[in-house]
This record gives C-alpha cells, sequence and structure tokens, in this order.
C-alpha cells in the first residue's frame, strides 16, 4: 500500500474541561477512527506548522459527535490549541480492501477521462457523501478540455468504468457537456 499517511478526520473542537476534544470522522462508520490509536496532528491551513504525534486513550460516540480523549492533553486550554487539526494515521495502519474498492485518498488526484472519447474532464478534488452514493469532485486543470467543474457519482460498472491507481487515471462514462 506503501508509506506515507492518510487523513482519516479532524479535530473539531473542544469537549468540556479535561482535554477531551470532539472528532469529526471520515471512516465508515465513523467509529472506526478510534480503531487507529497513534495519530499524528497536522495543521493543513499552515503546513509550517510542526505535525504532533499523539496517542489515543479512548474514543467513543456522543450524540450526534464523536469525543476522544488523547494522552498529554489534560485541559480545556491544551484540548482547544488542537481545534482544526487534521488527524493522519500510518497508512500501512490500514486494512487490505477487495478487489475494486478504494479509500477516498487513493482516488483523490486521478485524472479522470471520459470512457469513449478520452475528454480530460480534470482531476479529482475530493468526494462527498451523499448518502445514496459517493460522488467524485472533478475540478478543472490547464490539461482539462474546459474550465468547469464537474460533480460526477462514483458507481463503479455504471459511471465509473476504470479506475488505474499506477496510471493516475479513471475512465466514467460521463458526458463532458453535462
Amino acid at each position: 500500500m506503501g508509506g506515507g499517511e492518510t487523513v482519516l478526520g479532524q479535530i473539531t473542537s473542544v469537549y468540556g474541561v479535561q482535554g477531551w476534544v470532539k472528532v469529526y470522522s471520515y471512516t465508515e462508520p465513523r467509529e472506526n477512527i478510534f480503531q487507529y490509536s497513534n495519530w499524528t496532528l497536522v495543521d493543513g491551513r499552515s503546513p509550517s506548522r510542526e505535525p504532533r504525534k499523539v496517542r489515543l486513550v479512548t474514543g467513543k460516540p456522543h450524540g450526534k459527535t464523536l469525543v476522544a480523549r488523547l494522552e498529554g492533553i489534560e485541559d480545556r486550554d491544551q484540548a482547544a490549541s488542537l481545534c482544526g487539526l487534521d488527524i493522519r494515521v500510518e497508512t500501512s495502519e490500514l486494512p487490505p480492501l477487495g478487489e475494486g474498492e478504494y479509500y477516498w485518498y487513493q482516488l483523490q488526484g486521478l485524472r479522470v477521462r471520459t470512457a469513449d472519447d478520452g475528454h480530460d474532464l480534470g482531476v479529482v478534488d475530493h468526494l462527498i457523501e451523499t448518502g445514496s452514493n459517493d460522488v467524485l469532485v472533478v475540478r478543472a486543470d490547464a490539461a482539462s478540455m474546459d474550465g468547469r467543474e464537474r460533480l460526477i457519482p462514483f458507481l463503479p460498472d455504471e459511471i465509473i468504468r476504470s479506475v488505474n491507481l499506477e496510471d493516475g487515471v479513471l475512465e466514467a462514462d460521463w458526458d463532458p457537456e453535462f
């Protein structure tokens, strides 16, 4: 699967006065983020800020959110300093997927082309979870056929014809005018 780290969520706010934090999880189901105990906290908006390695002590659902206790974070002020940081884990810790399954991070950055005529639609910027299916947000770049952003449903065997991670290309059965 390769080295590096994968973003699995974000610390959104403090919870209580004893250093707990609220967590927004990108995992499915959302509680799966608690399967990983070694987190690297990174400021995605300020790359110059040093990443911080922390250990998850415990985590649990709390109403519609998740809350976590991190080793060495003892009070509200310490917890507040972590708000807005991305939660990353070593990619090697992620479980292997079956044939035709992908982690979102693997799809981000892929060049999207139409299956029939090879029109370049742009690059997968990120994905949106809609409930019924995931949606690729494809952003135009200098190599794409036009300057349009497109939302393409991630429906393998229906709209998504192929995903080639090695070549960095995703082919979609998609009308470039849509």
